[in-house]
């Protein structure tokens, strides 16, 4: 409890209870708690750990024998030049990689495929335990100029 000193009228010197909340570790509390959310919140934001490259970066160099996965705009499976179909793409892959989770799986869409439908291709990518995935696009410098009019 804190006590206050002020004038009493009759003259008494005994201190008079101060009935008014300290406020100052409240405060404090508080402060520690946002920083704390502040660090955490951007970490528990990413589930899947995809590799996307930036629009206006360098190419980089590909390995000697890239595992490229095609989804055409009727949504046929492709790996490399062959087509598969959706229900062996844990198998297939499994024999192009050697079985090797860690190799980089090389993704392609067709413009024409819905976001919805390339995440369920992704979503089989990662039960199928591969979680190295590479979207694959156009360079701006090197596109035909009809696809750069189509994007928008």
């Amino acid at each position: 409890m804190a006590g206050g000193i002020r004038n009493q009228p009759g003259g008494d010197d005994d201190l008079v209870e101060n009935h008014e909340i300290n406020v100052t570790p409240f405060i404090d509390v508080m402060l520690v708690l946002l920083i704390i959310f502040m660090v955490a919140a951007p970490l528990s934001t990413v589930d899947i750990n995809v590799d996307l490259p930036v629009s206006n970066a360098p190419v980089s160099g590909r390995p000697d024998t890239p595992v490229w996965l095609t989804v055409g705009p009727d949504l046929a499976l492709s790996l490399g030049n062959r087509a598969i179909a959706p229900g062996t793409l844990a198998a297939e892959l499994s024999a192009a990689t050697e079985g090797d989770p860690e190799t980089r799986i090389y993704l392609r869409a067709d413009q024409a495929v819905a976001y919805g439908d390339l995440m369920e291709v992704m979503n089989s990518l990662r039960d199928s335990g591969y979680l190295k995935i590479a979207l694959v696009g156009l360079d701006r410098a090197s596109a035909p100029p009809a696809a750069l009019a189509a994007t928008p």
